[in-house]
């Protein structure tokens, strides 16, 4: 008799502690989280469009989870200590996750040490940090894009055009005369781009010459300027104009809109992002091409990296590219 009361009594006990475990699950679920978001700059077009697909696939994923997600958004205007500042107010309000677009990719630090210590994962994007600083933490990712790759098929629409079009050797002395108009300096993707997109040329079995190259920080009048002193340098030899980002090869037209100079008497410009302007400049056909840097697909990876961390608090599900990493494959956009 004295063993069935203790069977009953343990079997009491343990379906106290299951039933305690059911209810400790569900109050740990979360019902609402607040994503906490720092750009090196508000203004860069394609951060920009990034980021309006980022709210917008946000808001799709709180009404399909029934999660409540809000998002707050700081500019850091390119300077590395108020984007540090930008990431401590955004812990101390409570946000459960952060994502950065650096503003100096080799200075993560202080964000990564403030995260830690509240236990807050990080989303790095756009801008890659030293892959060391991201193996600091196992809660540390990157989504973004393979520069390498982005830089090959600017190269190969490059190749493509001339090898289609021999004309556009205006000279017709058998090599390229280019000019290579720089994104941000000392920036891995401007080095990795500017570097394999000449380098996928020669490879295609081209002769090439630079005749000039102009840092334009990603940004489109700063292009203009420099392109519109380039054009005054160099006028009619330019068979070739290779900008970083769409925003700066439209600086390009600019100039020579500026200038006057007729469509039949530009250079082949080429950009890289796949931006709407820089789409509907190829369609214009005042731009050759361009490389679809996939704004909508990094931001989807973003989302479903940020539901999957601050939310169900495992990332098992997710489909990294390597690691800790996810790179959105690019695609080409010519107007042919």
């Amino acid at each position: 008799m004295g063993i069935r009361v203790w069977r009953r009594l343990g079997l009491i006990l343990l379906l106290g502690a299951i039933a305690l475990s059911g209810c400790e699950k569900k109050e740990e679920e979360k019902t609402s989280i607040k994503v906490g978001v720092s750009v090196y700059d508000s203004h860069d077009t394609f951060l920009a469009e990034l980021m309006s697909d980022f709210n917008k696939l946000v808001t799709r994923k709180a009404d399909e989870s029934g999660v409540a997600i809000s998002v707050e958004v700081k500019n850091a205007g390119w300077n590395q200590s108020t984007q540090n500042s930008n990431a401590e107010d955004m812990l101390n309000d409570g946000c459960d996750i952060l994502c950065i677009n650096l503003v100096d990719r080799t200075a993560p630090t202080a964000i990564i040490d403030l995260a830690r210590q509240k236990n807050v994962p990080v989303i790095f994007f756009n801008r890659e940090p030293v892959e060391g600083d991201l193996d600091r933490w196992e809660h540390l990712y990157y989504v973004g894009t393979d520069a390498g790759q982005a830089g090959c098929m600017q190269g190969e629409i490059a190749a493509e055009a001339f090898r289609q079009h021999p004309e556009y050797d205006r000279n017709a002395d058998g090599e390229i005369e280019y000019v290579m108009i720089e994104g941000e300096s000392g920036h891995q993707d401007a080095i990795v781009r500017t570097e394999v997109s000449v380098s996928m040329l020669v490879d295609s079995g081209f002769k090439v010459k630079k005749l000039k190259s102009a840092i334009g920080n990603w940004l489109r009048p700063q292009a203009f300027t420099k392109m519109e002193q380039i054009i005054a340098e160099c006028g009619d030899e330019i068979e070739l104009v290779l900008a970083n980002n769409d925003d700066m090869a439209l600086g390009a037209i600019d100039a020579y809109n500026s200038a006057k100079i007729p469509m039949e008497d530009r250079p082949v410009i080429i950009g890289i992002d796949g931006t709407d302007a820089g789409v509907v400049a190829v369609k214009n056909k005042e731009m050759y091409g361009t490389v679809l840097n996939d704004k909508e697909g990094q931001a989807e990876a973003m989302v479903n990296l940020v539901y999957a961390e601050a939310v169900l608090g495992d990332v098992s599900g997710i489909d990294f590219t390597e690691g800790r990493y996810i790179r959105v494959p690019h695609s080409k956009i010519v107007g042919e």
